[in-house]
């Protein structure tokens, strides 16, 4: 993990790069004239040639060739009035750019905005991630060390808390950005139970015949056809002093071959990603227990590959969940609800005052709401407004959707309680109402995170591949219990 530590004036910070904000038509953030000074007169002339006018998304990095206690300074344009998640990405941007070098100062934490050192510190770190571990010549980040000048105590802790919240967002990508080779349900339940041994937590990893003793009979129809055994995870954060209790249940298909139900070739390439939600909430409670948040939180992980064995559950077969109800499955595509069936159950015996699951559910929620918005499903106004108002803070865009009561009949059998698909429209709320039938009357929000989970391209802070999304929510949602 990156050091950080606060340090005197921008312009006599003894670093590789000092990173300063500017506004749009080159009006000078925190530091930007002090350090523009100590360039010189010919940094204008050269501002000029770049273009560089402290637009949004513009940067600039400008040697000094000695002149300076610094290599290089870097100019990151913010436009008028950013918003912290503005700051974030711009962070990310920086992060990304300075990977090559040892240290780096910065003002960008100055801003006159809510938690700027906190999206200042995490939005960098995310911005510096790299999964290549499968690289023959790997590119490592060299960064050790992230001063923020003139910063009090206070302004140092909320920035290292940040980067507490970004590791937890490696963690979940490293994860999802696996080989689905490199991770069984097996190797992801011991993932889980390091992160319980390291941080003292309460943990039962069920294994494949507990999964069909406690009766889990999504968890087990669904792995029927994979040769790795299924495993269930339970997970439990109890601090003394803790009043309110989140549970929190995470999608843990490994890898999604559609079933019997076959997905085009094209179509499982992206498969390996399809335990985000899983992965999530993994690091969300390696996260939380870090900061020791007063908050009882209960994970709930059902991990599974979806495979076409020869034992495989059958289009037309009906399960039994947790719960006592039963499923007829005439898609073994639509799994990702069978499994989590059995999750919600286990995670609702337990009266929480809150459930939260997340999923990459469908493609009907990413063609709704596109690839970087998640969609959210509640059974109460103040369970939405709960996540909505952690989503917020955090920066991971959420929008809530409908679930309303007559839909429930879209996904009526004709042989068993429910069915798991429903028809071609509004796939997304039919799915969100089969996970209702599992959650009582307990508080529960759902979120459908299938288009944010995956990044085709680097963007701010956002890596290619796995994003980690859903990590900063939990996080923000647990500390939001916690102190209310």
């Amino acid at each position: 993990m990156i050091e950080i530590a606060g340090s005197g004036p921008i312009a006599d910070a003894e670093v590789e790069v000092v990173v300063v904000p500017v506004g749009t038509e080159r009006q000078w953030g925190p530091g930007a004239e002090a350090v523009a000074d100590a360039i010189g007169d010919w940094l204008t002339a050269h501002l000029d040639t770049e273009d560089f006018t402290g637009k949004a998304g513009q940067t600039v990095m400008v040697a000094t060739a000695g002149s300076t206690p610094w290599k290089a300074a870097l100019f990151v344009g913010l436009g008028d009035d950013p918003s912290s998640e503005d700051l974030r990405h711009a962070a990310g941007r920086v992060g990304r750019m300075v990977s090559a070098y040892v240290s780096v100062a910065t003002t960008l934490h100055q801003l006159p905005n809510d938690g700027a050192a906190e999206a200042v510190a995490s939005g960098f770190a995310m911005g510096q991630y790299r999964f290549d571990k499968y690289k023959t010549e790997p590119k490592p980040v060299k960064t050790e060390r992230l001063l923020l000048a003139d910063a009090d105590a206070e302004t140092v802790a909320e920035a290292r808390n940040g980067l507490v919240v970004a590791a937890a967002v490696s963690l979940a990508r490293d994860l999802v950005n696996e080989p689905p080779v490199a991770k069984s349900p097996e190797v992801l339940a011991g993932v889980a139970e390091t992160i319980a041994a390291d941080h003292d937590l309460r943990i039962k990893v069920y294994d494949e015949d507990e999964i069909v003793a406690e009766r889990f009979g999504g968890l087990a129809a669904v792995a029927a056809g994979a040769a790795k055994p299924a495993r269930m995870v339970e997970m439990w954060y109890e601090p003394e002093g803790a009043t309110a209790f989140l549970a929190l249940v995470g999608k843990g298909i490994v890898f999604d071959s559609g079933g019997l139900s076959l997905k085009p070739a094209n179509m499982m390439e992206d498969m390996k990603t399809d335990m985000s939600g899983g992965a999530a909430v993994l690091a969300a409670m390696q996260a939380i227990a870090t900061l020791g948040l007063k908050v009882r939180v209960l994970a709930v992980v059902p991990f599974t590959e979806n495979m076409p064995g020869g034992a495989a559950q059958r289009p037309g077969d009906v399960l039994t969940a947790r719960n006592g109800k039963t499923i007829e499955v005439l898609n073994t595509d639509a799994e990702g609800r069978l499994v989590l069936a059995d999750g919600l159950s286990l995670a609702v015996e337990h009266e929480p005052d809150l459930v939260v699951d997340l999923a990459t559910l469908t493609g009907a929620c990413k063609i709704a709401l596109g690839e970087e918005i998640a969609g959210l499903f509640a059974n109460t106004e103040e369970a939405s407004d709960q996540v909505l108002g952690a989503a917020a803070k955090s920066g991971e865009r959420l929008w809530r959707l409908p679930l309303p009561d007559d839909y429930r009949k879209k996904i009526d059998s004709d042989v068993a309680d429910m069915k798991n698909t429903g028809p071609r429209w509004g796939g997304a709320i039919s799915a969100a109402h089969l996970l209702k039938e599992f959650v009582n009357d307990r508080p529960w929000a759902h979120l459908d995170i299938a288009g944010p989970a995956r990044a085709t391209s680097d963007e701010g802070y956002i890596a290619k591949g796995g994003t980690g999304y859903g990590v900063r929510t939990l996080v923000a949602l647990a500390e939001s219990m916690a102190t209310h």
